[in-house]
């Protein structure tokens, strides 16, 4: 692992201060968007931090006014997946995976900041901490089928657990949450406005009594407006419901609401596979017993995704790269896809095992 000391500006910025360890993304011109170096430094400042007496309480943000994190390195995977080097996308995803899950285990209280953009990767760290803090500037997403690709990052164990059919929905459209909405499905749990944050950090690390990190982010935790997703469970849950993306996108046409037709224009425009896997991926997620064992689907499935299947890649350079926005899917529409397709995605299983 690179040592901290050695960049100049080191892409994460870790310190300890009155009990507090405070990790900052710090690549605020990409969004602070996460490379292995970035995962790995974030590996090291939790092993050293374990079992340090002076840390109690662990805080992750952002550099930069846009963001958390926009997500992994897609040109990055974009690379890797052309190139045919499918042992380095194995070790990114495992050594993602694995901070995702350590996060998550953490045996001290681990507070996220998900101010502003926190999409993908940005919500495999912050989406699995124990105090999950948003603002009215956080846009929350899981935008993978957006580049023919699935949620990943432990997202289908959130999803699967969203009130109704939002996992589904959410998964299948990589819709936008605002901070209201974030709260109501789960990926949440504290509405803080954004110009308070420096309070509650000041609170986590100053703190002069034993209250628990809970406690303190109480103290300034307000109340958002409803979620628009509630108002919307009545044509999500019932079009989202249906069997295949066919049924849904079916249901959806045949709804009256304005939303419900939008919303299946836009996965006609989406990858057929990566829609389909991602339905099957979440509705798997709900009979899986914990984070890990859906860590391990997910690993599964974007290895196929990256060793097998021409839509990553050509997701990636119509959306990201050449941003042409003329993806070329294969197969081209979701009337061509085979009906085995999930299940021969979910029975792959990648060469180099997840967990060591």
């Amino acid at each position: 692992m690179t040592d901290l000391a050695e960049t100049a500006e080191p892409t994460v910025l870790a310190g300890a201060s009155g009990g507090l360890g405070r990790l900052t993304l710090n690549r605020p011109r990409a969004i602070n968007a996460l490379d292995l170096g970035m995962i790995d430094l974030l590996h090291r400042a939790l092993d050293d931090w374990e079992h340090d007496t002076e840390v109690d309480i662990v805080l992750l943000d952002g550099a930069g006014e846009r963001g958390l994190c926009a997500g992994g390195d897609i040109r990055g995977l974009a690379e890797r997946v052309t190139s045919g080097r499918a042992d380095e996308s194995a070790q990114f995803f495992r050594h993602e995976y694995a901070l995702n899950a350590r996060i998550a285990e953490y045996p001290k209280p681990f507070v996220a900041f998900a101010d502003g953009i926190t999409m993908g990767g940005g919500i495999g760290v912050a989406g699995h901490a124990a105090i999950r803090i948003v603002t009215e500037r956080s846009q929350l997403a899981m935008p993978e089928t957006r580049i023919g690709f699935t949620p990943d990052v432990g997202g289908t164990w959130l999803l699967a657990r969203a009130p109704g059919r939002l996992g589904e929905y959410l998964a299948l459209t990589g819709a936008v949450m605002d901070a209201s909405d974030a709260i109501y499905a789960g990926f949440a749990d504290h509405f803080v406005p954004h110009e308070n944050l420096d309070a509650v950090r000041d609170a986590l690390e100053t703190r002069a009594d034993p209250s628990s990190p809970t406690e303190l982010v109480l103290l300034f935790d307000e109340t958002p407006p409803p979620s628009k997703l509630i108002a919307a469970r009545p044509w999500i849950d019932d079009a989202f419901a249906a069997g295949t993306v066919a049924g849904i996108v079916e249901r959806l046409r045949a709804r009256p609401e304005p939303e419900a037709s939008a919303t299946a224009a836009l996965l006609g425009e989406l990858s057929p596979t990566g829609l389909a896997v991602t339905l099957a991926a979440v509705r798997r997620a709900r009979e899986l017993p914990n984070l890990r064992a859906a860590l391990e689907q997910e690993y599964g499935l974007v290895m196929w995704f990256a060793t097998t299947q021409p839509d990553l890649a050509e997701g990636i350079r119509a959306q990201v790269i050449d941003k042409d926005r003329t993806p070329r899917w294969q197969p081209p529409t979701i009337a061509d896809l085979k009906p085995d397709l999930a299940e021969t995605a979910l029975a792959h299983r990648p060469d180099v095992p997840l967990w060591d």
